[in-house]
């Protein structure tokens, strides 16, 4: 089985400065937005608002034309 589909987010959330995605085996994985360079300098509004993309697999933040792959959020991967 490809690692992607392996797990995939079923939530994601802005919360005290951090990105928090809630996988779909209930595992909760969160990192500072500030690691992300286009994150560093956002506003909370634009952080805040994520898009689960790709049948989990992917996030996308449509004000800042950022996506993460879920997979590579615990792979240090911002």
């Amino acid at each position: 089985m490809v690692a992607e589909l392996m797990f995939t987010a079923s939530k994601a959330w802005f919360e005290n400065g951090m990105v928090c995605v809630l996988l779909n085996d209930n595992r909760e994985v969160r990192f500072p937005a500030f690691l992300n360079k286009k994150m560093k300098n956002a506003s909370v509004d634009q952080i805040s608002e994520i898009e689960i993309i790709c049948k989990g697999t992917g996030l996308h933040w449509p004000q800042l034309d950022e996506d993460l792959s879920v997979t590579g959020i615990p792979e240090g991967r911002f």
